[in-house]
């Protein structure tokens, strides 16, 4: 079965994403910040065509925190789609979970020894740090979606997640005026010691700044969706006056599943921190009310051409990354849906030879 089918089931009422046939663009439409690696510096809109080719079947390994929800299968498909086109080796490792930065870190000192560049989503902002400047010597190490300690990196391709954090929280204060009824919050930021998460929550708690929006509860924890579904239940039954729950996009589906069965719809309101399958779903039947996407398959490619031009000595912009774009029951229809989920019948691949 695949993670398609099995969110529609924990769902009900399924919703079919449909994509268009899946083509490797001619150019992507993406940002560059001039100072590599700093986010506080203004991006400017660039056009990068992706190398048609490259010179040779290069060894790339693309190192994981965990395929564990629909974000990482979409940047997966992206890097699956990117390295067959430009005829590259993939090879994919899967931490398992964010607790596990101990087996990420010997995951990718392994399977550096036999590849030519290295692809890094870390499970940790700098607990990967000391193998990746040492893997620097020998290689390109090129960081990819979350955010990561600068030092030993080639490249970079990622959105600042205090950006995203800050997009759905002044979401929400447009909801909720400061002289409006008080709007408790129940916060789920994700896996505590993620180095994304401290930023996507001191971005949400900015952009809710200055409205009747307050959080009353905060709980950390993995992105698996037993564990989510357990915050939410638990945060329910202690805070029953709760007007929001806002989280990661497996929190959202967990939320829509818990307030169903409570017969809480329509007076609990969901909201998430990033884009999936399941947010689409659930924005187009208007369970969730909204929630930024950071384009994560283009993300992916992105990420694959970095790879292959630093390899090749041609890299032109060393920190790249898509424009943050809000979806609502609004916007959801006019969405460039392939830079965003992958194909529902893809399943993760671990190697392209």
């Amino acid at each position: 079965m695949n993670w398609a089918r099995l969110q529609c089931l924990i769902g009900s009422l399924c919703l079919a994403v449909v994509l268009p046939a899946p083509a490797g663009a001619s150019e992507w439409n993406v940002l560059a910040w001039p100072e590599p690696y700093d986010y506080s510096g203004i991006p400017s809109t660039v056009m990068v065509e992706p190398l048609a080719r490259a010179a040779r079947p290069w060894r790339i390994c693309a190192s994981y925190p965990h395929l564990k929800d629909a974000y990482w299968i979409s940047v997966n498909y992206g890097m699956v789609e990117q390295a067959l086109a430009a005829g590259v080796q993939l090879t994919v490792i899967d931490a398992g979970g964010y607790p596990s930065v101990d087996r990420q870190r010997e995951q990718i000192e392994m399977c550096s020894r036999t590849s030519d560049a290295v692809i890094v989503s870390p499970s940790s902002y700098d607990g990967l740090t000391p193998l990746i400047r040492d893997i620097a010597k020998r290689m390109p190490v090129i960081a990819a979606v979350n955010d990561i300690d600068n030092r030993g990196i080639s490249a970079k391709v990622g959105v600042p997640w205090r950006d995203m954090g800050r997009a759905i929280g002044r979401y929400i204060a447009a909801r909720t005026p400061l002289s409006g009824p008080s709007a408790p919050i129940a916060w789920f930021p994700g896996p505590e010691g993620a180095g994304w998460v401290h930023f996507v929550d001191a971005g949400f708690r900015e952009g809710i700044a200055g409205s009747s929006a307050k959080i009353a509860a905060v709980d950390w924890g993995d992105t698996g969706f037993e564990i989510q579904l357990r915050l939410v239940e638990e945060t329910l039954d202690h805070f029953p006056t709760i007007a929001y729950l806002v989280g990661s996009a497996v929190t959202a589906d967990a939320a829509v599943s818990v307030l169903r069965a409570r017969g809480l719809e329509g007076r609990v309101m969901i909201a998430s921190t990033y884009f999936t399958h399941g947010t689409y779903r659930a924005i187009k039947r208007g369970k969730v009310i909204a929630a930024p996407t950071d384009a994560p398959v283009l993300q992916g490619r992105l990420a694959i051409d970095q790879a292959i031009r630093a390899i090749e000595g041609k890299l032109i912009h060393r920190h790249l990354g898509p424009p943050i774009t809000m979806v609502d029951k609004q916007t959801v229809d006019d969405m460039p849906l392939a830079d965003c989920l992958a194909p529902p019948s893809f399943v993760p691949r671990f190697e392209v030879p």
